[in-house]
């Protein structure tokens, strides 16, 4: 823990990294029941609605925030949805979708015409050998080509909507986040009622059951309103490489929690994935903090 972080604060940001975690064995359960994209629909109406009345629009142009909106919306969680219905474990999802990380800093170097450091390089390197491990491993069992593809794709669409945000300032996030959904529900809802149909959809909210609508509430209010708004908050009050580094987490909550929920196996070649990824993550986050302190001091 870092010494400038009080504990509470720290407590804070591990809850937010633990129920962003766990939260891929909440997917997993709602999908037993609901189609991904209905299930995406109904998360970012319930995102909206209420908070939508209580929180002021933030001074964005609106056509960042249906960016914002439809990148993470339909871009992220749809296609993360998808992949998670049967295509890939909550486990190794909630590791690979991690590699937003890289994907954001892409966007952000090629928007502003910034090279590639050598530690960047190195830490890309080692997350791409994570995913090798992974995609050599795509029989099924635990994923499959196409389901590590979405998520994929998924993390980009992530990383497209941090891009957006970047780009809108410092703003409320939680006010960001909820006005930005306005521009989610549409498209989901278009994509499921094509795809997936209307009586899938009216099955699905028919049978499901008080845990998946609980479910439902806990991806609105728990992982998007709470944990946005937490983050936020900590991101406010203290150094960005104080708090990020503490997302490297969640992929450990999540394969954890996958573990011990749902009796995921984890064979060796899962925690030399998850190994992999963490370790170019870490490089990543870390290698400047550490680059910092070993400078010496300016001269006076």
């Amino acid at each position: 823990m870092p010494a400038a972080l009080p504990l509470s604060h720290f407590l804070l940001a591990l809850a937010v990294v633990a129920v962003w975690g766990t939260n891929f064995v909440v997917i997993k359960h709602a999908l037993a029941d609901l189609p991904p994209l209905a299930f995406a629909t109904l998360r970012f109406a319930f995102v909206v609605f209420p908070a939508v009345f209580f929180l002021p629009r933030p001074k964005v142009p609106w056509r960042r925030l249906a960016a914002y909106g439809v990148l993470i919306g339909a871009g992220q969680f749809g296609l993360l949805y998808i992949a998670m219905n049967g295509l890939i474990s909550p486990g190794l999802a909630s590791l690979v979708v991690q590699v937003q990380v890289f994907f954001t800093i892409g966007l952000a170097m090629a928007a502003a015409g910034e090279k590639v450091r050598p530690f960047q390089v190195f830490a890309l390197l080692l997350a791409t050998a994570g995913v090798g491990v992974i995609l050599a491993h795509t029989d099924g069992s635990a994923t499959t080509p196409l389901g590590l593809l979405l998520v994929l794709l998924a993390a980009l669409g992530w990383a497209g909507g941090n891009h957006v945000a970047r780009l809108s300032g410092r703003v409320n996030m939680l006010a960001y986040v909820t006005w930005a959904s306005l521009f989610s529900v549409p498209p989901l809802l278009v994509l499921s009622l094509v795809l997936e149909g209307w009586p899938a959809i009216r099955a699905g909210i028919e049978g499901a059951s008080p845990a998946t609508w609980a479910a439902v509430a806990w991806q609105s209010a728990g992982n998007s309103l709470f944990g946005y708004a937490a983050w936020g908050w900590l991101l406010a009050r203290h150094p960005a490489a104080t708090i990020t580094p503490m997302a490297m987490l969640v992929p450990v909550f999540g394969m954890g929690a996958s573990a011990l929920l749902l009796a995921e196996p984890m064979p060796p070649w899962k925690i030399i994935a998850a190994a992999l990824v963490l370790a170019g993550l870490a490089v990543n986050l870390l290698w400047p903090i550490v680059a910092a302190r070993r400078l010496p001091p300016p001269a006076a």
